[in-house]
């Protein structure tokens, strides 16, 4: 039968790709990992296709131009949305980080000035109820929440639907949990949670709200098909850079480079809008808090750390140690993302087995760890005298108790006195990676205490990445990077003995260099860096570093965001086949296993004993011909013919075809019943009631099949039925004997078709095309 021939696609690609687990059935925990075990509720494939059934045709058929320029004027409005919405989450999430750690230190300065230790468990306590807070949100409200949730965006714009990522619960765990975590000075940062919330508020935008909440507008719904929603998740995915960094263009870079799949040159329009619209609103909204409307958040919070007061130019002997920073960023880079491996497989295998309570220990023994550490090995450090400071210079020393900025005066004996392993232990992320980029400030920092901060922080940063807790990895990698970059640039200057060489600059090469490491991105890291840093005369360097420390790096492991997605295991298709695929074919990828076929006119009854039989989410159409040989005339979607099933109106009392060719079916339903609800698995078998009379009925599924589904011949090699699989954005792919007949060959010059007229140049290259062809 030639319907043997035909296999389910996510069976194709499961076969392919033996290292995975079978995720397709799996289910998140508490801390986003998919579990094996056989459930109902695993992760399925989007239908990134258009399904052009007759139905579809003869909706699209009834639609003018105007509609044409409505659909486009609605995307860029949901673009202008995206961006406000995001901006906004942004000013907020970082408005109260800010103000949580203000309040901190500066109610933590107050009392270390009567007694170190009524300060040390104030500071401690304080951090362990932020932490707390997080850790409770995820556990008990938005398991989902939980990580950075690139990882999962990444795996959905894949053609993943993983489950819960995108609730509404979720986005409010994840602002919310974002607060908790960094406020409490976890070795976590904001920004990767921030990708994951703009990619939430498109989604939930792009379905008119949460309807579970009573959030939700009938104005708002107007994108309805897993290819509309896709494009704007990559909008947010994009807006959350670009509101975490302040990086607009970095922003759409990221978007390109790291998280989507496929892309358009109308999409890469509607992304840059909708960055810009959050650069704006950022801009608005900083601006407005540096009156001081908005409590201890002033100049800072945003990341910008600008140096373009920094070092003017290199020679080209600074070169080597450069070049040393890129090794050691791959390297470390390398390390880091192995070592997470080993812990978050123990997380998932042992520790975090044992329920919800387990968690919340261990998130809060990390707190405590962690407000130990960077409190207390300050106190061991001694204080250095403070340099002569230049006549102009807006620097301070030492910096009074609780200000932010350079030189901090903790645990000293002496007025002119500071420590510098206070200086970027004991303050938040953002003002230690501004301390550490500071221009003009050499010497500030000991060898020995950059050494000590980083084997710490780099140890914590290890242990507290996997918690369930909302944790991005950019800043923490900022700051590692920018230690042992600055260790660096200590050495150079000691060694050259040159006044114009900078050790900020060495360490925003260093941080460069360690994200390059751990994440391998290149060309969106490197705009990012420049944007935050407001200095273009450093991109030469950027550029190298990030190339030696990506090619260290890809010799020993994967990026940090292909790891966490193999470990979560979503079947993610990547952008290179693997190399065994080049001795497949098409035919050996889909085994033995048999076809569940439908004929044209199926007995419902029959109908749902297929359904109920198999958890396929597609299946081929065979009607015969007269001479009695099988023939292909489409795909039917699982969930298109529940919609069938449930509605009951194209049910019919013969087992014969429709004499119309698209069907009564078709003027009786809308194409818009089809589709699927977002963040949710749709219908269910079990949940259609079917009389005896109605499985005696029929259906005739030819008006709501996909009557031009992707066939590709059985002797095909696997690696072109990958790239073609993966650059369409297919769910399934037919496999058929080879075709024996021929009725035409398309061309160039055939897709090259004028609406109106033609001119000169298009009629020279069609003529061109012809006598070539």
């Amino acid at each position: 039968m030639l319907s043997n021939h035909f296999e389910n696609g996510m069976d194709m690609a499961r076969l392919a790709w033996s290292r995975l687990p079978h995720s397709e059935d799996g289910e998140l925990d508490g801390v986003g990992l998919l579990s094996t075990s056989s459930n109902r509720n695993g992760v399925e494939s989007l239908d990134y296709e258009v399904i052009e059934n007759y139905a579809y045709r003869e909706e699209q058929a009834q639609r003018g131009k105007f509609f044409v320029g409505y659909n486009v004027a609605v995307k860029w409005f949901f673009a202008l949305l995206i961006g406000i919405g995001t901006g906004l989450a942004a000013v907020f999430i970082n408005i109260s980080v800010e103000n949580f750690a203000g309040w901190k230190f500066a109610l933590t300065f107050n009392i270390i000035q009567k007694s170190y230790l009524a300060g040390f468990l104030m500071y401690i306590l304080i951090n362990l109820a932020l932490v707390f807070s997080s850790v409770y949100i995820i556990t008990h409200f938005a398991p989902a929440a939980a990580g950075s949730g690139i990882p999962e965006i990444k795996g959905y714009l894949n053609g993943i639907d993983i489950p819960g990522i995108l609730l509404f619960r979720t986005l409010i765990g994840k602002i919310f949990g974002s607060i908790g975590s960094v406020g409490g000075g976890l070795a976590l940062g904001k920004e990767g949670p921030l990708v994951h919330t703009g990619a939430c508020i498109a989604s939930l935008l792009g379905q008119g709200g949460s309807t579970k909440y009573h959030l939700s507008s009938r104005w708002l719904q107007f994108f309805k098909s897993d290819r509309d929603r896709r494009d704007l998740v990559t909008c947010g995915c994009a807006a959350g850079v670009a509101a975490a960094f302040r990086a607009p263009v970095g922003g759409v870079l990221f978007a390109l480079e790291e998280v989507t799949s496929w892309w358009r040159s109308q999409l890469m329009w509607r992304v840059f809008f909708t960055s810009a619209v959050v650069a704006v609103v950022v801009r608005v909204a900083m601006g407005w808090c540096k009156s001081g409307n908005c409590g201890h958040f002033g100049g800072g919070g945003f990341i910008i750390w600008d140096i373009s007061d920094g070092q003017e130019d290199y020679s080209f002997e600074e070169l080597l140690p450069m070049a040393v920073i890129g090794i050691i960023g791959g390297l470390l880079g390398a390390l880091f993302n192995q070592l997470t491996i080993y812990v978050t497989r123990w997380r998932r295998n042992y520790l975090h087995k044992k329920g919800n309570r387990v968690k919340i220990y261990e998130a809060c023994l990390i707190s405590v760890l962690t407000s130990v550490i960077s409190f207390g090995l300050p106190l061991l450090r001694n204080c250095s005298p403070c340099p002569d400071s230049d006549p102009g210079s807006e620097i301070e020393c030492p910096r009074a108790p609780g200000v932010d900025g350079n030189y901090v005066n903790f645990y000293c004996g002496k007025d002119k006195e500071y420590n510098d392993l206070a200086t970027i232990f004991f303050n938040t992320q953002d003002d230690a990676i501004r301390n550490l980029f500071s221009a003009k400030t050499i010497h500030e920092f000991s060898a020995k205490s950059l050494l000590t901060f980083l084997v710490m922080f780099y140890t914590l940063a290890v242990v507290t990445f996997g918690t369930a807790v909302p944790a991005g990895q950019f800043v923490p990698g900022i700051m590692i990077g920018s230690t042992y970059g600055r260790l660096v640039g200590i050495f150079t200057v000691n060694h050259y003995k040159k006044l114009n060489i900078d050790e900020g600059t060495y360490a925003l090469l260093g941080a460069a260099s360690f994200l390059g490491g751990s994440m391998r991105m290149t060309v969106s890291l490197c705009v990012i860096m420049v944007e935050i840093t407001n200095n273009l005369k450093l991109l030469p360097l950027i550029m190298l570093v990030l190339l030696i420390s990506k090619a260290v790096g890809d010799v020993f492991n994967e990026g940090l965001y292909d790891e966490q997605t193999r470990l979560r295991g979503i079947p993610l298709l990547e952008s290179r086949p693997k190399y065994v695929m080049r001795k497949m074919t098409a035919r050996e990828a889909c085994g033995n296993q048999k076809v569940l076929s439908l004929p044209r006119v199926v007995k419902v009854a029959d109908a749902v004993s297929i359904l109920r039989s198999n958890k396929h989410n597609g299946f081929p159409v065979v009607d015969h011909t007269r001479d009695g040989e099988p023939l292909v005339i489409g795909l039917m979607l699982r969930s298109h013919l529940l919609v069938l099933l449930q509605s009951k109106i194209g049910f019919q009392h013969s087992p014969l075809p429709s004499h119309s060719r698209s069907g009564s079916g078709a003027i009786r339903h809308n194409f818009s019943e089809f589709a699927k609800p977002v963040s949710s698995k749709g219908i269910s078998i079990d949940d259609i009631y079917l009389s005896s009379e109605d499985l005696e009925m029929y259906i005739d599924l030819a008006p709501f099949l996909n009557p031009s589904p992707y066939v590709v011949p059985e002797d095909m090699s696997l690696t072109k039925v990958y790239n073609l699989f993966r650059q369409l954005g297919l769910r399934h792919i037919f496999v058929v004997p080879r075709a024996s007949r021929v009725i035409g060959v398309i061309t160039r010059k055939d897709l090259l078709i004028e609406e109106e007229s033609e001119d000169s140049a298009t009629m020279e290259l069609q003529s061109t095309s012809r006598s070539a062809t």
